[in-house]
């Protein structure tokens, strides 16, 4: 009997303990409970969807700035700040960010001829990214060159300068491109309203116009010539440059300080010129500078010895083409030596392009060997197409002209 009355009171111990307990839960439970249940967060906003878009371009010159312009919408709310990224098809991309939604605006040059598909991708803070594909075919690369270009007593240089806001190709003014002395204000106001309109794919060879400026320091010098080009005209202590485009190196001397040192064999621009042949490995070479080798004009020698260095170094290496301004006229030579003798397999064609609009046009002289085009009417400028193998090159006159020039040549490697 004693442990059956102990079992009953431990029984009745232990339901005042689950009672009292589920007193305690249900008591806390009704403190906590002050309301209805709060309702649930709001879903995430939707990501949005981006819509990008950008006009075709069916072609861009080799070498030449292709400027790109895309737009893009978004539907989602709040999708600042988005990125975007380029991929021009040569493997070169170019990346940015957007705060708004505005243009996106980018440049780039393609460096062989090909077809390439240029793809924009823009994407907002929410991942969420859309994608447009532009086609571009990048053609033979194309110069646009004259000398003697621009002064603001004359109208001729703004017809020559309309003229190239018709045409695609990098531009190449060879020298004398502000008239009278190549200062700051004429580079300004003379040459910036014309030919500079074509500032951001251009690159100058000087003259000795550009070098007679006294205006900034008292002592001559290129000031404006630099100031105004800046690091297109290569370092201002030399002024000689080079550069690729397509299948060509494309080399840039400075004749414009008229002092035969500067560019007399073992100078420093001589050996300069001598181990960039050697180092590159484009299979065709055109060189530019101010003063021709070979003239037909009246009052010149029909050799300048001064830049004969250059030629030999040229020719040694196997260059194509010569590029001069200087003499205002168009003259054409047949491929030749240094010397001026005829050499259809080896020869360097000389081409003379003083016609940029800056100058009356000079009187011509006698004729002189090898020299098969001439002309001293038009003012106009040189189109060069580079193409893989070769070059064809056509004088194209000012509106109301009728003188053109016109044909095609063939590179060749160094001579035996």
């Amino acid at each position: 009997m004693a442990v059956r009355t102990d079992r009953g009171a431990m029984t009745s111990r232990s339901r005042i303990r689950c009672r009292l307990f589920a007193f305690i839960f249900l008591a806390a439970a009704c403190s906590s409970n002050t309301g209805p249940n709060p309702p649930p967060p709001p879903p995430p906003p939707p990501p949005g969807a981006i819509t990008v878009t950008a006009p075709g371009k069916d072609s861009v010159p080799t070498g030449a700035p292709l400027q790109l312009e895309a737009t893009f919408q978004d539907t989602a709310s709040k999708g600042s700040p988005w990125s975007y990224t380029i991929d021009w098809g040569d493997g070169a991309n170019s990346n940015g960010t957007k705060s708004s939604i505005t243009p996106i605006t980018e440049t780039h040059a393609f460096a062989s001829e090909a077809s390439y598909s240029v793809k924009i991708t823009v994407t907002n803070h929410l991942g969420t990214a859309g994608t447009a594909s532009v086609p571009v075919t990048a053609m033979a690369p194309v110069i646009l060159a004259a000398g003697d270009v621009s002064d603001c007593t004359r109208t001729s240089d703004d017809s020559v300068a309309n003229l190239l806001d018709t045409l695609e190709g990098v531009v190449m003014p060879l020298g004398d491109n502000a008239y009278e002395s190549g200062t700051p204000q004429q580079y300004a106001d003379c040459y910036a309203p014309t030919w500079g309109r074509q500032k951001g794919r251009t690159h100058p060879v000087a003259g000795n116009h550009d070098y007679y400026d006294t205006s900034s320091t008292g002592a001559i010098g290129p000031y404006g010539y630099f100031g105004y080009f800046g690091a297109a005209a290569g370092d201002p202590a030399k002024g000689y440059y080079d550069y690729a485009i397509g299948s060509w190196l494309v080399i840039v001397l400075n004749t414009g300080s008229d002092s035969p040192p500067n560019y007399a064999a073992g100078s420093p621009q001589e050996q300069w010129l001598r181990a960039e042949l050697a180092s590159h490995s484009q299979q065709c070479v055109v060189a530019m500078w101010h003063h021709p080798r070979f003239s037909s004009i009246a009052c010149r020698a029909p050799i300048r010895p001064e830049v004969g260095p250059l030629w030999d170094a040229l020719y040694q290496y196997g260059a194509d083409l010569v590029l001069n301004g200087h003499d205002h006229a168009y003259q054409r030579f047949a491929p030749q030596k240094p010397d001026g003798t005829l050499d259809a397999t080896f020869g360097i064609r000389e081409i003379a392009v003083g016609t940029g609009g800056g100058e009356t046009l000079y009187d011509l002289g006698p004729t002189v060997p090898n020299l098969e085009v001439r002309n001293n009417t038009t003012h106009g400028v040189l189109k060069l197409t580079l193409r893989a193998g070769g070059y064809d090159w056509r004088f194209i006159p000012v509106p109301g002209e009728t003188f053109t020039d016109s044909g095609t040549g063939t590179c060749h490697g160094r001579p035996s």
